[in-house]
């Protein structure tokens, strides 16, 4: 692994870092912020997935999210969207290859080769933060933006026991209903819609749920609100008898101008599940 930069941040330091991945087959990068407490012991994670052209840097930079988790001792993990590299397939469209990895495991060519963001996030990665850093484990939560939306919700209710919490910011919840997702996912898994896999967070509410507090913050005004599924997903949720929140913000819209105004609560809400 090599150490990109280190900086101090909150009491604590802000990292980026990169290693060679075995899932994805090209060299990765991460950003993970350490509070001041991890000098002293292992300490909670909470994960954000970023959304669609995003890299690990975007939330980093935007979303003061490291001041909240100084405040309660957190970890946070910032991995990237997607493999990339000259040797990496990629699309001109802004939502398909480089940095729309959409946190699933493409079985189509050119994209199989790299494009394994669900084993990168779900197996790789973690072992990888567990065996380098001093990161509690057993203690993890979940959050993501847009397409990182559809990422925290799906990893969180088909990883039952992994996760303490889920939230989202405008989360893709519907994506075989939408056009953000049946593009990706025809791409990487194929026109067979019977081998696309249970990665629809509208679907897995409607069957396991989540165990566990859920938030999801949608903004009135999100430019992208036809994709994003969100009445599905609060049909389900209703049908499911589902504990959770799901706000939506007048006048906000897909922006992290709208992450930064709720992260706070949402790292709070964190907070709460991983020192319960």
């Amino acid at each position: 692994m090599k150490t990109i930069s280190e900086n101090r941040c909150f009491g604590g330091t802000q990292g980026v870092y990169s290693h060679s991945s075995t899932s994805c087959n090209c060299d990765m990068t991460f950003g993970l912020f350490l509070p001041e407490e991890s000098a002293y012991g292992p300490v909670p994670v909470l994960w954000f997935l970023s959304g669609l052209t995003c890299t690990h840097e975007n939330v980093m930079t935007k979303a003061g999210a490291q001041a909240w988790a100084a405040e309660h001792g957190i970890a946070l993990v910032f991995p990237d969207t997607s493999p990339r590299g000259e040797d990496v397939p990629d699309d001109n469209a802004y939502d398909l290859g480089q940095g729309a990895g959409f946190y699933i495991d493409a079985t189509q060519a050119p994209w199989a080769q790299h494009f394994k963001m669900w084993t990168y996030i779900a197996e790789e990665l973690p072992g990888l933060l567990g065996d380098s850093f001093p990161l509690d484990m057993e203690r993890q939560s979940i959050c993501g933006h847009s397409m990182g939306g559809h990422g925290a919700l799906t990893m969180a209710m088909a990883l039952p026991g992994r996760f303490r919490s889920v939230s989202a910011f405008a989360p893709i919840c519907n994506p075989t209903q939408s056009d953000w997702g049946r593009k990706q996912f025809t791409a990487y898994w194929g026109a067979d819609e019977s081998k696309w896999g249970p990665h629809d967070a509208t679907l897995l509410m409607q069957g396991p749920g989540f165990d566990g507090p859920l938030l999801i913050d949608t903004g009135t005004d999100d430019q992208f609100g036809d994709l994003l599924g969100t009445e599905a997903f609060a049909a389900a949720m209703a049908t499911k008898r589902q504990p959770g929140t799901l706000r939506l913000q007048k006048g906000y819209d897909h922006s992290y101008f709208f992450i930064a105004t709720f992260m706070e609560d949402h790292v709070a809400f964190h907070a709460d599940a991983l020192y319960t």
